[in-house]
């Protein structure tokens, strides 16, 4: 059956605005409004902005409403904005008291926002909203900023097993819940870096600048000591082929190498000419040509002693501080981004350590055993996790505390034994999978597969935030879960007091 109805559009007047009338409380916004920790967001907020100069700051709530927003809904910086300015639900989650259609603030102010949040912060904010408690003296999760994890070891490099107090007085019987732990890399949003290309990038930049500066002084002759379209068309013709070898790619290599040096020498004697030379370009330029010396070195550096390979290799000009991590697994054995580790507690997700570095994350396992204690109050009764966690040391160290580490135990076993055991390391590698799947979503769902935040912190900040929308909505499932099953209980309570009634 179908009522055809008027399907001409009314008029704007006319038109139910529900945010000027009343919001459903069961908004999955307003619901979030209610569990984030405001006050402490805007004390961090307070610390990270000139409170004395310049025009009045956009509020705390708006700031960190904004960056929670774009990472649960895995859109874009202009998307959020748009999005906020269309839903009254959104605006109430940032604090306002009516609806406003107009933007409130412009999509460059994202990148401040996420400067605004560190990552640790965040983290904390994740750590709160998944315990109940704001946790004090955190673990730092920046691995680049403290690349020393110096409680964990001693002045031998080699790990620390000593008991303290509290540690001996606990009583391994109160362990309970399961720790589990992986590492993965959040991909950054970097084409794959071939050489050339690099260095063809460079080359492109050092014309820009040279350009520049070109039509501020009195000149004569050519502006670039070689040709700018053979140098186009050389690399080109190589980026094109569909056959390379290596002899190939060596002349195409030694040739824009070429052209840079060239470059780079016209550029250094343009500069002197200048008072504040740096005053004449932009800053996205400035930042590329502090970078593009030391690319110059790596691959000349490769090139002449035949390496594939060099130490902090820079893999892109916009984002120098990105690395090549080599993890060897298919379809990409060598992933351009931040290696993450990760645990898994009761279902929620919590960032360990993050770094544009790679490392081992097995070292990583007694810091995150001392997190799980700060957190609850003990330790787990299982660490679940896989190979790469299982060395002779942290099989020691868990056997000390009473906790028991996935995988095959030391010392000889009998027939008995041996199936026992195999059996527990198949019932670990079924639950260890939750972390498996807690990757996959936030790769699929919440935009890691591909970081589009070019910054250090930003890309961090933003990793972090996806963490927090991921543990927020669960929040929120498990809250329905928990009426739907308090109901069913209500219910089943009415059903037997009826039938006893009416026996």
């Amino acid at each position: 059956m179908y009522i055809n109805e008027n399907s001409s559009q009314m008029t704007m007047e006319g038109f139910y605005a529900p945010f000027a009338e009343r919001l459903s409380p069961g908004n999955r916004w307003v619901k979030l409004s209610r569990k984030m920790p405001w006050d402490k967001i805007e004390e961090e907020y307070l610390k990270n902005i000139d409170l004395k100069n310049g025009r009045p700051a956009i509020s705390s709530r708006i700031a960190f409403g904004a960056c929670f927003i774009r990472s649960a809904e895995n859109i874009t910086d202009e998307r959020t904005v748009q999005a906020i300015a269309e839903n009254p639900y959104m605006q109430y989650f940032l604090g306002l008291k009516e609806f406003d259609p107009e933007p409130l603030f412009d999509s460059s102010m994202m990148v401040h926002f996420r400067k605004r949040f560190p990552v640790n912060f965040v983290a904390d904010v994740n750590e709160y909203l998944c315990t109940g408690k704001w946790p004090e003296d955190s673990r730092n999760v920046d691995r680049n900023e403290s690349e020393n994890d110096g409680d964990d070891n001693d002045n031998n490099g080699t790990p620390s097993i000593e008991l303290e107090q509290e540690e001996i007085d606990y009583d391994t019987n109160n362990n309970s819940g399961h720790l589990i732990m992986d590492a993965t890399v959040a991909p950054a949003n970097i084409k794959y870096p071939t050489d050339i290309d690099l260095l063809n990038k460079s080359r492109e930049h050092l014309e820009k600048a040279i350009s520049i500066y070109w039509e501020l002084v009195p000149h004569k002759g050519h502006m670039l000591p070689y040709s700018k379209k053979k140098a186009r068309k050389s690399f080109l013709k190589r980026s094109k082929d569909k056959k390379w070898s290596k002899n190939k790619v060596r002349k195409a290599i030694s040739e824009q190498l070429r052209y840079v040096e060239l470059a780079m020498e016209r550029l250094n004697e343009l500069r002197p000419q200048f008072e504040c030379p740096d005053d004449y370009l932009p800053t996205w330029l400035l930042r590329r040509l502090k970078v593009i010396p030391k690319v110059y070195a790596q691959q000349k550096e490769m090139f002449e002693n035949g390496k594939r390979s060099c130490e902090d290799r820079i893999v892109s000009l916009e984002q120098p501080h990105v690395r090549p991590i080599v993890r060897g697994k298919r379809p990409n054995p060598t992933e351009f981004g931040q290696k993450i580790h990760l645990s898994v507690i009761e279902g929620y997700v919590y960032l360990e350590q993050t770094s544009w570095n790679n490392f081992n994350e097995s070292t990583d396992l007694i810091a995150c055993i001392r997190e799980y204690k700060r957190r609850f109050g003990v330790y787990p009764k299982a660490v679940l996790a896989d190979q790469i966690y299982q060395t002779r040391f942290n099989k020691l160290y868990c056997k000390i505390r009473g906790i028991r580490l996935s995988g095959k135990a030391l010392g000889r076993k009998n027939e008995v034994q041996k199936e026992a055991e195999k059996q527990q390391m198949y019932r670990d590698s079924c639950e260890r999978n939750w972390v498996e799947g807690k990757n996959g979503l936030l790769k699929t769902r919440y935009g890691m597969s591909r970081v589009m935040s070019k910054l250090d912190g930003s890309a961090k900040t933003d990793l972090v935030f996806a963490i927090l929308a991921m543990n927020a909505f669960r929040k929120l499932r498990e809250e329905l879960l928990r009426l739907f099953l308090r109901c069913c209980r209500l219910s089943t309570i009415i059903l037997r007091v009826r039938e006893r009634v009416f026996q």
